[in-house]
C-alpha cells in the first residue's frame, strides 16, 4: 500500500510576526548598512530589526 502525499496548507502572509511597509532614507545610510551587512554576513533587513529594536530599547521619551 503507497503512503499518502500530505501536503499542510501554508500559513498566510503576515503570520510570522512580522508587518511589511517602506521607508525612504538617505542614500549614505543605505551604503553604511550595505557595508554592516557585508561585514556581519546579515542581510539589510535583519540588520534594521537589530538596529530598530536596539533603538527602542535604549531611548527616553522627555
Amino acid at each position: 500500500m503507497k503512503e499518502k502525499l500530505i501536503i499542510r496548507q501554508k500559513s498566510l502572509r503576515g503570520e510570522d510576526g512580522y508587518r511589511i511597509f517602506s521607508i525612504r532614507i538617505k542614500e549614505e545610510t543605505v551604503r553604511n548598512l550595505d557595508e554592516l551587512s557585508k561585514a556581519t554576513n546579515r542581510s539589510r533587513n535583519e540588520l534594521i530589526n537589530i538596529l530598530l529594536d536596539y533603538a527602542i530599547d535604549n531611548c527616553e521619551v522627555k
